[in-house]
């Protein structure tokens, strides 16, 4: 959140339009992120920044790219948004919807596992925006219904996700279509190596907007940890619901086949749950999230894929009730409270083979994170039958340890090298 003088919008320099608009959305001041970002974004410069999840990125790109873009004639896409998921590029949309209304500046969004028709006839109405998922993009511009040729300012939001996605090669192609002397932005929660490589690679001399250091949780976080065993997890979560029975509660699980059992597990009792990964329907998941968004559920049960994808005010609660692959994935998750420098809880599930995670998270923290007092394993207990453990090992493998993708030679884009690449799976917008 703002400092105590930081400067309001009008001092930017923004156009009177955009300004009516930032006021009815109730955005007074600007955040340390925009503070830092939109002076030199607004200038022209490339911009590479790096805060928290839940901190005004996304405004600190669209209103350098909705004040560019104002006033450009009609015809191909001048403004090109990269997402690593459906749900943020939707929430990326909404907020083209309400920052660029006064300006008429316009976006669409194009995603896997939407109607490509419903697309096409967006694209037909010749937005000044495209706001996208890489593989969706490219389909469409291997049959001619995209032409990036005279795109002016391109953003590469949340572009870890998009590499530990394996979305490397897909970039490298798109960068490739992309004309030299654009306006580039690459926003992200975190600097791994390689995402540095990106950087070098795709912008031109950027403005470094970092106003915290790489995987740093909210200061507003409560963090817990639970020792317990496999068998223990399910009746330990439902206690925890039982004595927050008012907030929202965000449960986060490894795999997908777990998040339904879970979720089912959470109806059966009375809780009102909803799921949602990469196995359901579009329909599906975006019933979920809005679901849980207005309030219909009060639980939602994730796997990681949602872990960036979601931008919901006022999530009381984060379990892990299965530890991430990564510390910073531990970041991503917990980031969906206590955002906008409001106050929330997280609380994870740790078993005996969970030791090495926990103390990887802790170095990312800096600090132990507290137990319970009294609290120690029980280590005498087992999978219960009928838990989510037990039914999901029944037909899948345990999860195993993530692989890491393999780089590849880098390639040419728009006069400037593309970035390395992470040679990985082919993936689907259904991951």
């Amino acid at each position: 959140m703002p400092t105590t003088d930081a400067p309001s919008f009008d001092s930017f320099g923004l156009s009177d339009p955009l300004l009516k608009d930032l006021v009815k959305i109730g955005f007074a001041t600007p955040t340390p992120i925009q503070e830092k970002a939109l002076p030199p974004a607004l200038d022209g410069r490339d911009i590479l920044g790096c805060a928290q999840t839940g901190t005004g990125k996304t405004a600190a790109f669209v209103i350098p790219m909705v004040e560019r873009l104002a006033g450009s004639p009609e015809g191909p896409p001048r403004g090109l948004i990269l997402a690593p998921t459906r749900e943020l590029a939707y929430q990326i949309q909404e907020t083209i919807d309400q920052l660029g209304r006064s300006l008429r500046v316009y976006a669409t969004t194009v995603v896997g596992g939407a109607d490509v028709q419903a697309q096409l006839r967006g694209l037909k109405q010749h937005p000044e925006i495209i706001v996208a998922t890489p593989g969706r993009l490219l389909d469409l511009m291997w049959d001619g219904h995209i032409d990036l040729r005279e795109v002016e300012v391109v953003v590469l939001d949340e572009a870890d996700r998009m590499l530990d996605m394996g979305f490397a090669d897909q970039l490298n192609q798109i960068i490739d279509a992309l004309p030299p002397g654009r306006q580039s932005f690459l926003y992200s929660a975190t600097l791994p190596t390689d995402l540095e490589e990106l950087a070098r690679m795709s912008l031109q001399d950027p403005f470094h907007a970092v106003v915290a250091k790489s995987a740093t949780p909210a200061d507003g976080v409560t963090h817990m940890l639970h020792d317990t065993t496999p068998g223990a997890k399910t009746s330990l979560l439902l206690s925890l619901l039982l004595k927050d029975a008012h907030e929202s509660v965000l449960v986060f699980t490894r795999t997908k086949n777990r998040a339904d059992l879970i979720g089912e597990t959470l109806r059966q009792s009375g809780h009102r749950a909803a799921a949602i990964h990469g196995n359901l329907s579009l329909e599906r998941r975006r019933a979920a999230l809005e679901g849980f968004r207005r309030g219909r559920y009060r639980i939602l049960v994730a796997t990681d894929i949602a872990a960036r994808g979601l931008d919901i005010d006022n999530i009381g609660h984060v379990i892990n009730y299965d530890l991430p692959y990564t510390p910073e994935d531990y970041v991503h998750r917990i980031g969906r409270t206590a955002r906008m420098e409001a106050v929330g809880r997280a609380t994870s599930f740790a078993t005996a083979a969970d030791s090495q995670s926990v103390r990887a998270i802790e170095s990312i923290l800096g600090q132990s994170i507290p137990r319970p007092s009294g609290a120690h394993p029980d280590k005498k207990r087992h999978p219960r039958k009928g838990s989510p453990e037990t039914a999901e090992a029944k037909r899948t493998r345990p999860a195993g340890k993530r692989r890491r993708p393999r780089k590849r030679s880098t390639g040419q884009a728009g006069g400037q090298a593309a970035p390395a690449a992470r040679q990985a799976a082919p993936v689907t917008e259904q991951t």
